[in-house]
């Protein structure tokens, strides 16, 4: 008999056919563990797959009793509680790096076509403006991308391929995270001296009580009325009500979102917006980044169930002592 796997978080089919394959799969489809699934058979569950995004807290660990692992399709698990999976001994796995290649190309895109106001010369083309030869004031000529400072929130495996790919456009890139590299990019101490000093902000940094609303007015500001701001991390990162405000009063040019706070619902005072160019979080949505996720899934289920530990676990974050001739980065 194959052993069970719950499955947590609605997911398309196409993407639990590998694992359907191998395991006895016991789909929840997003729904209350107690309403989808009899007690009888959540009793025996040891292994879950899940969103990472998709919250987990302790209260549905403690309807499975004998569960050993969390493992999370894609490289996000901040909706998992950590602590009480902790508590319970419980390992949580996740994909690192699995779709970073296509999250990149994501931010570059929505980059693009916010400097260069694709939406808006799309619409042009369309609703026959062009052709009418009717003036339009957004169509006056833009900064483009060659030297312009681009700034990359987070430099994990996202924010590294974001900043190589950025670099081939003739700009200078600079960066902050939790921890300084030995990489070919100017380092800020904080986010705020990044805002300061770029005009495109790069948001890849990870998830969590300490980035949430880390992107406040303050920021925005900071980045000024030439500036954009390009968000392939969580929804959580941007204050979204000081965005739709820095947009609609000018205080930054434009926007390129591919998350938003309340998934799958983008507020009405985004989606008006003619400087906002938005995407249904679809950043790590290629068919290879989907193989290469499904492949660490299956790793890390082979591994638990095999008695060994998680090749691809998730480890608490470690703050690395910051250098005595810096200052500290603000506490966010």
């Amino acid at each position: 008999m194959p052993d069970k796997v719950l499955v947590y978080s609605r997911f398309p089919k196409a993407q639990l056919i590998r694992f359907g394959e191998r395991y006895e799969l016991l789909n929840a489809a997003g729904r209350r563990l107690d309403e989808a699934i009899p007690a009888t058979e959540l009793a025996d569950v040891r292994a879950m797959i899940t969103a990472g995004g998709t919250a987990l807290g302790a209260d549905a660990m403690e309807m499975l009793p004998k569960l050993g692992a969390i493992v999370c399709y894609g490289t996000g698990y901040d909706g998992v509680d950590l602590a009480a999976a902790a508590k319970r001994g419980i390992a949580v796995g996740h994909s690192p790096g699995a779709n970073a290649a296509s999250v990149a190309d994501t931010a570059l895109t929505l980059m693009l076509a916010s400097v260069r106001r694709l939406h808006v010369a799309d619409n042009y083309v369309r609703s026959g403006e062009w052709a009418g030869a009717k003036p339009s004031p957004m169509m006056r000529p833009q900064a483009g991308m060659r030297g312009r400072k681009v700034g990359v929130y987070g430099m994990g495996e996202i924010g590294r391929k974001i900043a190589s790919r950025v670099a081939a456009f003739e700009t200078e890139v600079g960066y902050f995270s939790r921890t300084r590299y030995d990489l070919p990019y100017q380092y800020l101490p904080s986010l705020e001296a990044l805002a300061d000093w770029c005009s495109v902000l790069m948001i890849a940094v990870r998830a969590g009580a300490d980035t949430e609303h880390a992107v406040n007015a303050d920021i925005l500001r900071r980045l000024g009325s030439d500036g954009f701001v390009v968000n392939i991390s969580r929804g959580s990162v941007i204050d979204e009500a000081a965005l739709v405000a820095a947009l609609t009063e000018g205080v930054i040019a434009g926007a390129g979102l591919d998350v938003f706070a309340r998934e799958p619902h983008a507020p009405d005072a985004l989606t008006v917006l003619p400087n906002v160019v938005l995407s249904p979080h679809l950043g790590g949505h290629t068919l290879e980044s989907h193989v290469a996720m499904q492949d660490c899934v299956l790793a890390n289920l082979d591994a638990f169930f095999s008695g060994k530990p998680l090749p691809y676990q998730v480890r608490a974050p470690r703050q690395p002592p910051v250098p005595a001739s810096e200052p500290a980065p603000a506490a966010r």
